[in-house]
Parts: C-alpha cells; structure tokens; sequence
C-alpha cells in the first residue's frame, strides 16, 4: 500500500449515483490512509479525529458518515495493516526459487518486514508500532490477521529447523517472538538520518541469522 493518495476533499453527505459512489468510496480510503499516516507517526494514544481530518482535507465531524467511531476507524487501519505485512510476506516468498534454503527465506522474510514498515506502508506501521496498545474490544479481528502472519514466520523457522540449521539450544517459539519484536521495534528508532535503510537491513539479517543458526 502506497503512504499517500489523493488530497482533494470531497463532502461527506448521501450519494446515490455511481459517479457519487466512487467519491465516497475515495473519501473513505483517504481517511483510511490519513488514519494510518497519523497513527504511524502519533501512536494509538496520541490519534485524534481532527488530526486525521486535517490530514484527510476534510471537517472532522465528516468522518461519522464514513466511520461511526473514532476506535472503527482505527480498527480498519489496523487489519489492513497486518493484511498488508502478511500478502507482502507471501508475495515476497512466492517469488523466490521453489528449492530456496530456509535462511535464504527467513533473509527475504528480514527484508520484507523492515523495507513495509519503514519504506512503503504506513499502514504496516501504524501495525507494529500499535498493535499491543489497542483496548481489548478492538482486538480480534486485528489479531487475527497478526497471527496469520505469525504463522508464516513460525514456518520459515521450523523449516530451519527441519533442515538441521537452527541451534539446538533455541527454543523456536522463542526464537520466532524475539525475532518479530527486533524487527517491529525499529519502527520506534529508525529515520533515515540515522543511516540508509539498505543498511538497517543487512545488518539485521546478519544479526538474526548468526543468532539462530549453530
């Protein structure tokens, strides 16, 4: 998911035709990605509407025609996010050769988190930098898709394990939650005035793949 789209505003009253249609349906993924530009750079504490609507190009009260509540809002965000990470993580392990070793995977897998959450998606960074501050009664349809793409990692590791290349003093359940909190708090300290991204990443994979394999 691209970090912006359009800023033109549109009204947010009933529209009946196709024509109408398609503008409400711009408005609402423009309020979408206004939401995950200020929730990845302001956190789930510090989200108001009127911050959203002021990045949206739209009067605040406007949102309630699209989202009956500021927490509705942010829970789109939220599961868009993490289906953003995991089909990003999917397509990026599709497309490498069938025979792959699985460092070469969990290496791919490195780089596809860092370049989403730091490079292309804010939506994927709203994700890993709020996931564990939204209430309860917002959490299980978000969750539901970060266990998803959990489930893609707890493979990538078993599969190092499977081919006699994760240290047997690793527990891999362990491994797996050490190494997505690595990766999702960069996203708290990384700018590109601390260095380029090329970087963080290589020096993540050798960090990573040195710490799981014998």
């Amino acid at each position: 998911m691209a970090r912006k789209t359009a800023t033109s505003s549109d009204r947010a009253a009933p529209l009946d035709d196709d024509t109408a249609g398609s503008k409400s349906a711009r408005t609402r993924q423009r309020l979408l990605d206004s939401a995950a530009t200020v929730l990845a750079r302001r956190g789930y504490a510090g989200t108001r509407l009127q911050d959203i609507a002021e990045e949206a190009h739209i009067q605040a009260p406007a949102i309630y025609y699209y989202y009956p509540s500021r927490e509705d809002l942010i829970e789109e965000v939220m599961v868009a996010g993490a289906s953003a990470m995991r089909a990003h993580m999917e397509k990026t392990q599709a497309e490498l050769p069938a025979d792959a070793h699985p460092a070469a995977r969990i290496e791919a897998g490195v780089e596809s988190h860092l370049r989403l959450e730091l490079e292309i998606s804010d939506y994927a960074k709203a994700i890993t930098r709020n996931a564990n501050q939204l209430p309860e009664h917002m959490t299980e349809r978000v969750m539901a898709e970060v266990q998803a793409y959990y489930e893609i990692w707890r493979g990538l590791i078993d599969d190092l394990a499977a081919a006699h290349q994760l240290r047997a003093d690793v527990n891999p359940s362990v491994a797996r939650m050490l190494v997505l909190g690595a990766l999702n708090w960069t996203a708290e300290w990384w700018h590109p005035e601390r260095g380029p991204i090329e970087e963080v990443i290589a020096t993540t994979k050798s960090m990573v793949l040195y710490a799981l394999r014998p």
